[in-house]
């Protein structure tokens, strides 16, 4: 999208330009004509909604009391509105023109928002949940994906974006499991670095937003690991991300580290972040972390703690840091600690354009959201995050239920049956952080499921169906009958103002009537279940007690089994649940997490057999309740409490690896080495297949994790079709941490190429020689696909 900007900020060459040859010389000249007053607002932040009339327009006296000195940030400006894309940008272009105009140094403000799942936003595109982007093993869709989300986000002006989150969550029942990658370091940060190339246009942060990633570190689970695993693992994608992607916005978590909240621990924030990593960006805190720090504390203290800690800007409104001043005359905080933090906000919005004389604050004309090529963008990412965990064979012919093509529903007879409460419903399709959740979470208000068009997956089957075949629905039953989510304490301090929560569920707007989709079954050929999660029982602040089905889900669907009809069941959410029963006696199941827009009509694909599925999991799936840490890689074994294994996914087709080749003698100090293997669709219909490298240490002595995915890559295939998959790997990626810094020991160690974490198609010995050698950091995070 080509953004053609309006305002041009004539007297910024007074402060800003005149003789000033580098981003550094300009920012230093700008803090330094700023009174003490301007330099605090720069530290804090505002809701739009806070500063406008009912009619949308500014409210001058407002602006005058509440931010006379301009104002640094702008908080969730979209969510907060609510307004159409043109309205949104409208209401960014008076507050920009208004803060040039009449604050002391004509600073813009950075307008801010959420894009984890797309924009947070009426009209904008709702991709799939990241859970279920993982679970695409598609680096280079994900990328494209935000691209177009941080076009969308600067046509209306905004400038950062509060995503991506890359916490490692290892605990399946973390009730923000859904916005990460899952339990893995290496894919959390491979898609990670997608996620800001895309948002940050490959580094031309004119055309694109800011990305932060968070949360800084350990949330979910990460905070109690060892020092090897966090690391290694827990710290990984935000080091790739910051050292590859360049990612200029680190926020922390809500959560203590080592006994301190990370947004007053100073060794998170200075000696891991700031010295060991290297990030030169800007710190923030998550929205009223900082309060959190200790309840006996004052303002005035929280201030002092927060900053000298390396926090730089209060969320969502400021209200500890209007405490600087007094801070700073009682010595408990430095000036120069206030300069730092001050110029990395003002060297952010240089970096975006923001202070320039032609400045790019928003976009001119109409502004058009959710294109032909976004929605295609979602529809492919969604049928591709889906993965098939079963599909058992039926029939005197003894061939997989799936798909259900013209072919098959004949044979069966062809009527499909489709029920349950998440087959005719936007709360299947839309994870937390999309714009349609937060206002049901937050404001208690339910948006159309028309802005953005929805595709409930009864619309998708309607569409799809196959010739012959005929569906019908009926509900069935509900999500559930009682409450079944605890208010998380902290977090979101938002949270404690919603006293109606813990009786709030959400409203079908339908009857579940259990009798008659009974009747219905019996009079069907095959049953098609769609089960699971929705907005008020996942997402943040939202625990529930037990990861099986929610309410009498799990009743329900062994009453479908009971009529002897073959159960297809789809499973949504934003986790994985306990199902491994009614697995055994369903026969098939497909795992849809939240898929966004489009979701019904991917589904429908799949199920159809239009689109061979090739999902692959990014968590291991638990067999039985699960409430602690979990990973692949913990060891070699299979692990009897997990039902499907980190990388499985089932496909409509049959893949064979063969002729694996590798450099089998490497040196400690080489730059890379590389490694080859051919795979063949065996199968009669066109798929993609995941191909996975995974690396263990054959010599006792290694440090090295049991194994370890080291790679990946998505191929696609015609039947009977063969490639050559090349990938370039670096000696670093056999390393371990250990005693402050990266080890590269000679020794043994065993390559994988597989199609899951248990499921090793081919292997071969590699040999490191030389001597040990160190590293402060990795130079190399991530192994290369050789097109």
């Amino acid at each position: 999208m080509r953004l053609v900007f309006k305002i041009l900020i004539a007297m910024f060459c007074i402060n800003m330009t005149c003789g000033a040859t580098t981003l550094e010389q300009r920012v230093d000249r700008l803090y330094n004509s700023m009174s003490l007053a301007e330099r605090v607002a720069q530290l804090r932040s505002v809701y739009m909604s806070e500063l406008f009339m009912p009619d949308g327009k500014i409210d001058e006296a407002k602006c005058k009391k509440l931010i006379p000195y301009g104002i640094g940030h702008v908080s969730q400006f979209a969510m907060d509105l609510g307004k159409s894309p043109n309205e949104q940008r409208d209401m960014v272009a008076q507050l920009q023109k208004w803060l040039i105009e009449n604050t002391p140094n004509h600073i813009p403000a950075l307008v801010h928002e959420e894009v984890l799942s797309g924009v947070n936003a009426l009209d904008a595109t709702v991709y799939p949940q990241q859970i279920g982007m993982a679970c695409t093993f598609n680096t280079e869709l994900a990328e494209k994906k935000t691209r177009l989300s941080a076009a969308a986000l600067r046509a209306m002006g905004g400038t950062l974006a509060l995503s991506p989150m890359v916490d490692v969550v290892r605990d399946p029942s973390f009730n923000r499991l859904e916005e990460s990658y899952g339990e893995d370091g290496y894919l959390s940060a491979a898609m990670g670095v997608a996620f800001v190339k895309g948002l940050q246009m490959g580094g031309n942060l004119h055309e694109g937003v800011a990305a932060c990633t968070k949360h800084f570190l350990g949330y979910g689970g990460g905070a109690n690991a060892s020092e090897k695993e966090l690391m290694e693992d827990i710290l990984l994608p935000h080091e790739a991300i910051i050292r590859l992607a360049g990612s200029q916005v680190v926020m922390t978590g809500y959560h203590a580290f080592n006994g301190t909240k990370c947004v007053a621990n100073k060794w998170l924030q200075q000696d891991l972040l700031r010295k060991y990593v290297g990030f030169n960006g800007l710190t923030v805190s998550d929205y009223g972390s900082i309060p959190q720090i200790d309840e006996s504390l004052s303002p005035l203290e929280l201030c002092a703690v927060a900053m000298n800690a390396g926090n730089e800007v209060d969320f969502p409104t400021g209200e500890v840091y209007v405490n600087i001043p007094e801070a700073l005359e009682k010595g408990l905080i430095s000036e120069d600690v206030v300069e730092k933090a001050v110029k990395h906000v003002l060297m952010l919005k240089a970096k975006l354009g923001l202070l320039d004389n032609t400045a790019r604050l928003y976009s001119d004309g109409h502004i058009e959201f959710d294109t032909d090529e976004e929605r295609a963008t979602s529809y492919h990412l969604a049928a591709q995050s889906i993965v098939l965990l079963k599909n058992g064979n039926i029939g005197s012919d003894n061939k997989p239920i799936l798909p259900l093509t013209a072919e098959k529903l004949s044979r069966l007879g062809g009527r499909v049956f489709l029920t349950g409460p998440n087959a005719n419903s936007m709360w299947a399709l839309a994870g937390d952080y999309t714009f349609q959740a937060m206002h049901y979470f937050w404001k208690g208000k339910e948006e159309s499921p028309l802005r953005p068009k929805y595709v409930f997956l009864k619309e998708g089957m309607e569409q799809k169906m196959p010739q012959g075949g005929s569906l019908l629905y009926s509900r069935g039953c509900d999500w559930t009958d009682v409450p079944e989510t605890i208010m998380e304490k902290g977090g979101d301090p938002r949270v404690a103002e919603q006293k109606i929560i813990d009786n709030r569920m959400v409203d079908s707007h339908e009857p579940a009537d259990w009798d008659e989709a009974l009747r219905m079954a019996r009079q069907c050929d095959v049953i098609v279940a769609a089960m699971g999660e929705n907005v008020m029982l996942s997402g943040e602040n939202r625990d529930r007690t037990k990861l099986t089905l929610p309410g009498r889900q799990e009743e329900y669907v062994n009453a479908l089994v009971a009529t002897g009809k073959p159960v297809v069941l789809v499973v949504f959410g934003g986790r994985a649940q306990v199902i491994s029963d009614l697995a055994k006696k369903c026969a098939a199941v497909l795992q849809a997490w939240y898929p966004g827009e489009e979701g019904g009509n991917a589904v429908a694909d799949i199920l159809f057999g239009n689109v061979s599925p090739s999902g692959k999991l990014c968590v291991s799936y638990p067999a039985v309740e699960l409430h602690e840490p979990v990973c692949y890689n913990y060891g070699l074994e299979k692990d009897s409490r997990i039902a499907w294994p980190f990388g499985y996914g089932l496909s409509y087709t049959s893949f064979e690896y063969s002729d694996m080749q590798i450099d089998r003698q490497v040196a400690t100090t080489a730059e890379a080495f590389g490694l080859s293997v051919n795979v063949k669709n065996t199968g009669n219909v066109y798929a993609d297949e995941v191909v996975q490298i995974y690396v263990s240490p054959i010599d006792s002595e290694s440090r090295l994790k049991p194994i370890q995915l080291q790679g990946f890559a998505r191929v696609s295939l015609k039947a009977g079709e063969k490639q050559t998959v090349r990938f370039r790997l670096f000696p670093e990626q056999l390393g371990y941490y250990d005693g402050g810094q990266w080890n590269i020991a000679p020794g043994r160690y065993m390559v994988k190429v597989a199609a899951s974490s248990q499921d090793i198609r081919q292997e071969q010995e590699i040999v490191l020689t030389g001597k040990h050698h160190v590293k402060k950091l990795r130079e190399h995070y991530l192994s290369e696909v050789v097109k």
